[in-house]
């Protein structure tokens, strides 16, 4: 798909993977509106790269509309949108205060899986009313997993039912979106320098960087925005998940 001047949406993209999957793109000529609940970091992304800020919660379908129409004013219809968004609490099924509450991992999923299922069907929306390119394209989605949803870890059941969501759904968003012209991939990640992890000591990070076969490093937000590039950049790439991991197998802890 052509990058020059397409109304581009990136959801979480204030900070870390987002941030870098923004970047990326307005670095390749797109229109970037970046939807966040982060204001004062999401402005300043957005002035460094000649984008917009919005207010969104992405879980919401009012405030996800709303967020829609005002980047739809601003830019245009959406051709390009990368659903980044998320969140990552840590809790066991049955811990030694009893059970998890399920008011916990229903709030996970609501963003997670459902808050790129809301993003997903509106930005769906306004990309099938635009123009087709000569292959018939009219707009590409690309959705952020987890290799959690491989591997999940002692603590991460609420985390890896939300990104497997998002793996199942992307065959099956690329198969129904198709007669569309729409596009729709998905990035799994491995362990990325994230704010969170930046947060942590250095001596964690490096315990974490260790479990990497190659390279043993933690990945960049900007390696990330590459691959979200390229999804967007190869026509063929359809329906796929990649998993971005420096083949990492997560251990159960």
């Amino acid at each position: 798909m052509e990058f020059n001047n397409v109304p581009t949406i990136v959801t979480g993209g204030a900070s870390g993977l987002g941030e870098g999957a923004a970047r990326a793109l307005a670095a390749a000529g797109c229109r970037v509106a970046i939807l966040d609940l982060q204001a004062d970091q999401g402005e300043q992304v957005a002035r460094d790269i000649g984008g917009i800020f919005i207010h969104c919660d992405v879980s919401s379908p009012d405030s996800a509309e709303a967020a829609l129409s005002e980047a739809r004013e601003a830019h245009g219809l959406c051709g390009i949108a990368v659903n980044c968004a998320g969140v990552a609490p840590a809790g066991k099924i049955l811990g030694r205060k009893g059970t998890m509450p399920l008011a916990d991992f229903s709030s996970v999923i609501q963003v997670n899986l459902i808050g790129t299922f809301n993003m997903l069907r509106l930005a769906a929306a306004d990309m099938a009313q635009r123009e087709p390119n000569a292959d018939g394209e009219r707009g590409v989605v690309v959705n952020t997993a987890s290799v959690a949803a491989y591997e999940g870890q002692i603590g991460q059941s609420a985390y890896s039912a939300s990104k497997g969501g998002v793996v199942s759904l992307t065959l099956q968003a690329a198969r129904e979106l198709a007669r569309e012209g729409i596009r729709v991939n998905t990035i799994a990640p491995g362990i990325f320098m994230t704010p969170m992890m930046a947060g942590m000591p250095d001596e964690v990070q490096e315990s974490l960087a260790a479990t990497l076969p190659f390279p043993k490093r933690l990945g960049k937000p900007e390696e990330f925005g590459m691959m979200a590039d390229q999804m967007v950049r190869n026509p063929v790439l359809n329906g796929e998940v990649v998993r971005l991991d420096s083949a990492l197998r997560m251990a159960p802890k």
